[in-house]
């Protein structure tokens, strides 16, 4: 946080069963705080109640091709941040044991505070563990923010792709890093 006060511990775990909420709710808030001028309330609205609703997270936690660790608050246990490590779904060619950030999110009062690497350290150590050789995301190509980021993380472009949100499709990048 960038307010001059000393940053509260932040601890990142495994997610359990009944993370599907506060998954739900991070999804959801960082979606707002990103795309306010990108993207029509209308949009968003449809997005986040199907990509980043309960069921979504639900079904992820109990499909074992995720991974999803969620970063919180120590003191109160409330989240702010998480990341989804998955099987690549992507148009481009990929080879077997690929695996994909599918999620990277942190609250905007966390962001600069390292909270973003760690969460992706924490994927590309599991990734490694799994022995992949590759990952893959995809991110907004109006998202500048979250390109440099990806760019500071040893990520670069390999192809790209269209993605509905809503009733709109936007063009997003798709970017790779060798392990």
């Amino acid at each position: 946080m960038s307010s001059g006060k000393a940053s509260p511990q932040i601890e990142i775990r495994r997610c359990a069963p009944g993370d599907a909420p506060a998954l739900a709710l991070v999804g959801q808030a960082t979606t707002l705080e990103t795309y306010p001028e990108l993207m029509p309330l209308a949009d968003m609205l449809a997005h986040t109640e199907h990509e980043h609703g309960r069921a979504r997270y639900a079904g992820w936690l109990a499909d074992p091709a995720y991974r999803i660790w969620i970063a919180e608050l120590a003191a109160t246990r409330s989240p702010v941040g998480y990341v989804v490590l998955c099987p690549p779904d992507l148009p481009v060619p990929t080879e077997p044991g690929d695996l994909e950030v599918k999620r990277i999110y942190v609250l905007a009062p966390y962001k600069g505070t390292g909270l973003g690497a760690r969460l992706m350290s924490t994927a590309l150590e599991a990734a490694r563990a799994a022995g992949a050789s590759r990952v893959w995301l995809g991110v907004n190509r109006d998202n500048r923010a979250a390109q440099a980021f990806y760019a500071r993380q040893g990520f670069t472009r390999a192809g790209e792709r269209k993605f509905r949100v809503g009733a709109s499709i936007y063009d997003d990048l798709v970017l790779a890093r060798p392990l």
